[in-house]
């Protein structure tokens, strides 16, 4: 399981690498990521290496939404496999960050 983070040269935007299973351990690694980060911040969620998505993952996805400003978020979830879109689509959280 891994995870990271890194902050464009801009400060603009946050990629966040998932490689392994996303579920409850990274739930404080995942927060800490952007927590001091402001609202206006664009964020990617890379899920190309994720095997594992639960609902805990979900939580912290909605969690980070509400940090960036709900609507007014700008989130990618990138390079989502089959499954993991498919459990955006069943829970409706394709309706509400952007998939790739």
């Amino acid at each position: 399981m891994g995870f990271s983070a890194a902050l464009s040269g801009d400060g603009r935007e946050l990629i966040i690498s998932i490689d392994g299973r996303f579920d409850f351990n990274m739930h404080s690694d995942f927060r800490s990521a952007y927590r001091e980060l402001p609202a206006s911040t664009h964020f990617i969620i890379d899920l190309g290496k994720a095997t594992f998505m639960d609902s805990s993952a979900m939580g912290m996805l909605l969690l980070l939404r509400e940090h960036a400003g709900e609507k007014a978020a700008n989130i990618r979830l990138k390079n989502c496999n089959t499954e993991i879109k498919k459990i955006l689509a069943i829970s409706n959280l394709d309706k509400m960050f952007i998939v790739e």
